[in-house]
């Protein structure tokens, strides 16, 4: 499957008090992974809610191996694990110069903006999975 990569270097506010990257922010990190991702299908997470659809997340995990520190820059892969018409997995890496610091998922469910209901995937999100399928 399709993969993008995206960088973000550890802030200061980021850390705990033993210096490593506390471990929500992570989720934060998943999440500017998710939103690359879709980016480079043509598919800006802000058009979807334009559009009226949200992406809401309904499972999330992480697993840690290593601990990321201040100042690190940390590449984010995510990548596209499964997609339904009504719900979509996004699998993510976290690496620092190569090294898996971090394993993780999100599932999310596709709603309507008004009123919070299950909805279809809108045909903009439905090209841009089709694009990771044609892309491999």
């Amino acid at each position: 499957m399709h993969h993008h990569d995206a960088t973000v270097r550890v802030r200061y506010k980021e850390t705990d008090q033993m210096g490593w990257v506390y471990h929500t922010n992570y989720l934060v990190y998943f999440e500017v992974g998710r939103t690359e991702l879709l980016r480079t299908l043509g598919c800006r997470y802000r058009d979807l809610e334009a559009d009226g659809y949200l992406l809401a997340v309904v499972d999330c995990a992480a697993k840690f191996h290593k601990a990321a520190q201040y100042d690190d820059e940390l590449t984010i892969r995510a990548k596209l694990a499964d997609a339904s018409k009504a719900s979509m997995r996004i699998e993510y890496e976290i690496l620092r110069d190569g090294e898996l610091l971090v394993t993780g998922h999100t599932t999310h469910a596709i709603l309507t903006r008004k009123d919070l209901r299950p909805a279809r995937a809108p045909k903009r999100l439905t090209d841009a999975l089709a694009r990771v399928t044609a892309r491999g």
